[in-house]
């Protein structure tokens, strides 16, 4: 199935305190995800790097660029919910915290189209914390928490209305903190940690999810966070924890991904290019992508790094 893939940068640095998250969209074109998209025939657009609306930082207690973070929010999902009315936004990241945004402009799509969204979150965090629960006041912690209608967001844009949880999965969980897992245990969000991928596989849980989104006639939002994989194979991130996906896991998610013919927007967030080793993070994220459009095992160029 050919694809418009629509490429919109987003230069989000402001949902944690260790900066760089900025280079992300530029580092994904440098590393050719527009070149590699249309040599499988798809058309790609570029957008170029959005910007957030205007907002006046003011000092806060304990959370990092508040005002900064929900004008991110306001722009990314104005600009989401447009861009899916052409195609399929591909959101280069940036930190996590830009998922509040595009999430919501997914919602917004999806509630004018008369569809139930669905969420993939494949990340090593759930992410499912409020402006009030997070201890490190980085609010890359909390976009999950905003979109499903926690309470502690007084000030965020309106949600059509809270993201149901039996619409989310979460994969590749291995650092919940003991706020968020009380709060999930209290949800029907899916929760895959890699526990259950090593004594199950990943394939099993990735069917079912899918297998729900196909029954209900659903649009389906990726959100693919470089610490979802192992370290060891994706290092530009700043929140490493060991232990995450292969990088056999990673494409395998991304062709179920691409058979199921469901994928409506991707989020490719985190990266860091600061912490990167001579590109190779950015080059694997580019790789997954172009897995989840069309890419088999047998396209797939050998790298040198």
């Amino acid at each position: 199935m050919t694809r418009h893939c629509i490429l919109q940068g987003a230069p989000v640095d402001c949902g944690k305190a260790r900066r760089g998250c900025l280079m992300g969209p530029d580092a994904y074109r440098t590393a050719g995800l527009a070149e590699a998209l249309r040599d499988l025939g798809h058309e790609v657009s570029d957008i170029g790097n959005l910007a957030p609306r205007p907002f006046t930082p003011r000092p806060h207690p304990k959370l990092q660029h508040l005002e900064e973070t929900i004008a991110w929010t306001e722009a990314l999902a104005d600009a989401t919910e447009q861009t899916l009315t052409r195609g399929m936004p591909i959101t280069l990241g940036g930190d996590h915290a830009l998922a509040a945004g595009t999430v919501l402009g997914s919602m917004r799509h999806a509630e004018a189209a008369g569809k139930p969204l669905f969420l993939l979150w494949l990340d090593a965090h759930s992410d499912f914390h409020t402006t009030e629960s997070t201890d490190s006041g980085n609010l890359h912690g909390t976009p999950v928490g905003y979109v499903t209608g926690r309470d502690g967001f007084a000030g965020w844009p309106a949600l059509p209305a809270p993201l149901p949880g039996d619409r989310i999965a979460m994969i590749g969980l291995r650092s919940v903190d003991p706020a968020e897992r009380a709060a999930l245990s209290e949800t029907q969000i899916q929760r895959v940690d890699m526990r259950e991928i090593d004594e199950n596989g990943i394939a099993r849980p990735m069917a079912a999810f899918l297998k729900r989104v196909a029954d209900a006639g659903g649009h389906l939002h990726v959100s693919l966070d470089v610490d979802f994989l192992d370290p060891a194979y994706a290092p530009a991130v700043g929140t490493t924890v060991p232990g995450g996906a292969t990088v056999r896991e990673a494409h395998l998610v991304m062709e179920m991904l691409h058979d199921s013919g469901l994928m409506t927007a991707l989020d490719l967030v985190e990266l860091n290019p600061f912490l990167d080793e001579r590109g190779r993070t950015a080059q694997l994220m580019v790789d997954l992508a172009a897995s989840a459009l069309g890419r088999n095992v047998f396209d797939r160029p050998t790298q040198a790094y």
